[in-house]
């Protein structure tokens, strides 16, 4: 599984209505609003590459009121319990 971090700025007034349109995309799991330099970031999770190349450009970027999107893959997911073996240093 392909996990995709996708960061969108958009017009102040369209946010809201962004981010409820990406949410209602069937690979998008998650849709949050943010601080920071992008307003809006969606998590996306598909089976191959190949999709993302349709989901992000012909899906999320041609919503209305988005003015940019800058997207960044996963290579691996860290769940609490591998973050806690990775820095634990036997020290009890």
């Amino acid at each position: 599984m392909l996990t995709a971090f996708c960061m969108i700025q958009a017009r102040p007034d369209a946010i809201k209505t962004i981010a409820m349109a990406i949410a209602a995309l069937p690979h998008v799991s998650e849709v949050y609003s943010v601080t920071g330099e992008w307003d809006i970031i969606a998590i996306v999770r598909l089976a191959d590459y190949e999709k993302l190349a349709e989901i992000i450009p012909d899906e999320i970027s041609r919503i209305d009121g988005i003015t940019k999107t800058s997207t960044v893959l996963a290579f691996r997911r860290f769940s609490p319990n591998d973050l806690e073996a990775a820095w634990s240093v036997g020290i009890e």
